[in-house]
């Protein structure tokens, strides 16, 4: 019997709720990851972020089924790789996506990079557009997008993005790119938020994680949960992904999130989008 969700949901622009703390499996291997997501559903989580890149959605597919969850209970997210930029491009690769993870819908399906040297973004967008207009997706948004390239798909007059999914993370807080965001109804969701693993054994916040006799990990997920975002920590242990969910039933107070916030300097721990593709 799997653990009741412990995820409050978090309203998005289309009337859809998703799950503000889900499990991304980025660099799980596909044979792990189907024991790893039905374990992290038995543990309380509604959330599992893939994409076609991670080479995993057979498995993330296989342990959904294998939760024995009932489907409209579980949040499932999926992206589209930047080499299938393009309207038909991005159709078929869709229908590939949702052959391996074995449903009959996703939940969330982004534009995983704007690719801009590609400039295919927009007709890109139209696909996840038509996807939504035939109910086989829940949610459309992008991931990876600067104000740029978020104004051009505003500019368009159709759907807006629900989720822009970027790096957020102590030293790379994004506070001009969230409050964008806010500004038009996009939800912001972080990857990498522990920053690769800088997060652990850092000073800082070890010192606050003391406080509450907690990790590091569990501060910085602590503190994208006040500042309202969805974030998607990663692991391939299920121990940690247990611990990573323990993390709303504590508060930070005003001085720690006066320190976490001094650790801003702009460095990244991922790919500069206007870099990638």
């Amino acid at each position: 019997m799997a653990t009741p969700p412990f995820s409050p949901l978090i309203d998005l622009a289309d009337g859809n709720r998703i799950p503000q703390l889900g499990l991304g499996v980025y660099k799980v291997e596909d044979s792990r990851a189907a024991a790893l997501v039905e374990g992290a559903i038995d543990a309380g989580y509604r959330h599992i972020d893939t994409a076609k890149l991670y080479f995993n959605e057979a498995g993330v597919g296989a342990g959904v089924r294998a939760s024995g969850v009932p489907r409209e209970e579980l949040f499932v997210t999926t992206k589209v790789w930047n080499d299938d930029h393009g309207y038909d491009e991005t159709l078929r690769a869709f229908d590939t996506s949702l052959g391996l993870l074995g449903l009959d819908y996703v939940d969330l399906y982004l534009i995983h990079w704007p690719s801009p040297r590609q400039n295919r973004y927009v007709e890109t967008w139209r696909a996840l557009e038509t996807l939504k207009a035939d109910a086989r997706v829940r949610s459309i948004g992008v991931s990876n997008f600067h104000e740029p390239h978020l104004e051009r798909l505003l500019a368009g007059g159709g759907e807006a993005p629900v989720v822009n999914q970027i790096e957020v993370q102590p030293w790379l807080q994004q506070h001009a790119l969230r409050a964008f965001n806010a500004a038009h109804n996009i939800r912001t969701e972080a990857w990498s938020p522990l920053a690769r693993g800088r997060a652990i054994g850092d000073p800082v916040l070890d010192a606050i994680g003391a406080k509450y006799a907690r990790s590091a990990a569990q501060v910085v997920l602590r503190w994208h949960v006040q500042l309202g975002v969805v974030v998607i920590p990663k692991s391939n242990s299920l121990e940690r992904i247990r611990e990573n969910s323990r993390v709303f039933d504590f508060e930070l107070d005003a001085d720690d999130l006066a320190a976490i916030a001094a650790l801003d300097s702009g460095e990244r721990s991922g790919s500069n989008p206007d870099e990638v593709g």
